[in-house]
């Protein structure tokens, strides 16, 4: 007999399934992050060079800005502390470094925010009376995560595995890479996640911010690129 914790973790699951699902109309196949750039001026050119900077990205920028900004912005909304949840959401949005950083974030929050709403969410509603606020894509995920009861570290894991799967579907497409060398990436990067994730859930206000000079210059760069198959 399937006990009924069984069927809630199940379906907690599910959920988180579909939040991370690449087919999520967020538009997040539109971004590159800066790998565009990367690849154009030859920095990445091969498996060996995206892995690395994929692996550099998790590690020095996502741990640090994104995974504990998410671990608070979930407690927010948990304590339905609608004040918290915007001050965490602007602190991860000052953290972008550039104009097109920023832009991905908040059309990509705007996108979620409007399936959120189809699917019932009442705090939308409140969201949108602050319409001098630029969203976040952070601070709607954890919106869902927490609603739907996925618990903290797995929607933290599966927030950071859709990243990193988009990633390796846009350099699939610029280097060009074939399938068989973006799974084996996939399975490098994979091992280690759920440290990045355990540490950056558990950072403290004062160990949170990164800069990566690099990213930031070539996604400055990135917005008046000649030809470009990506928005950032």
């Amino acid at each position: 007999m399937v006990t009924a914790t069984r069927m809630t973790d199940s379906l907690a699951l599910l959920k988180l399934m579909q939040l991370c699902s690449p087919t999520l109309p967020v538009g997040a196949f539109a971004y590159s992050q800066g790998l565009e750039s990367a690849i154009e001026t030859g920095l990445l050119k091969d498996k060996n060079s995206l892995q690395q900077w994929l692996l550099d990205a998790l590690s020095l920028s996502l741990q640090y800005v994104d995974l504990p900004v998410f671990a608070r912005l979930y407690q927010a909304w948990q304590d339905n502390d609608f004040r918290a949840v915007l001050y965490w959401n602007q602190n991860l949005r000052a953290q972008r470094e550039t104009h097109e950083l920023r832009e991905e974030d908040h059309h990509m929050g705007l996108a979620l925010m409007r399936l959120l709403d189809n699917l019932g969410f009442s705090e939308i509603a409140t969201l949108r009376d602050q319409a001098d606020t630029s969203l976040s894509f952070v601070m709607l995920f954890s919106l869902a995560a927490c609603r739907w009861d996925i618990p903290r570290e797995q929607a933290a894991n599966g927030f950071v595995w859709s990243w990193l799967e988009n990633q390796i579907a846009a350099g699939i497409k610029l280097i060009p890479l074939g399938q068989t060398d973006g799974q084996k990436i996939m399975a490098q990067v994979l091992p280690e996640i759920p440290e990045i994730v355990t540490h950056g859930l558990k950072l403290e206000d004062n160990e949170i911010g990164a800069s990566l000079p690099m990213m930031a210059i070539l996604s400055s760069q990135h917005e008046t690129q000649y030809s470009r198959l990506f928005r950032s």
